[in-house]
């Protein structure tokens, strides 16, 4: 498995879910595995919308725009100070 840095395109997109961290890291088969893990670990809207507070209802985010997300190789993190 590779390491990947997931990042968006623009970094003041507010669809970003980590405001604290420009970059995410995982580790996936290729940069396909990737964009779906990082979809499964934050999804458009985790809780739905006011009108449908069904999980995963949102249709904003990057699952539906896959130039905004950018996947790219990267060497693996480092680890956390102990």
């Amino acid at each position: 498995m590779l390491w990947y840095a997931l990042r968006p395109r623009d970094p003041a997109d507010p669809r970003w879910p980590l405001p604290g961290s420009p970059v995410v890291n995982l580790k996936a088969d290729n940069a396909d595995e990737a964009r779906a893990k990082f979809a499964q670990a934050y999804p458009s809207e985790p809780f739905g919308t006011p009108t449908s507070p069904v999980a995963d209802a949102g249709q904003v985010g990057f699952a539906h725009d896959a130039e905004a997300l950018l996947v790219e190789e990267t060497s693996a993190p480092p680890s956390p100070p102990k």
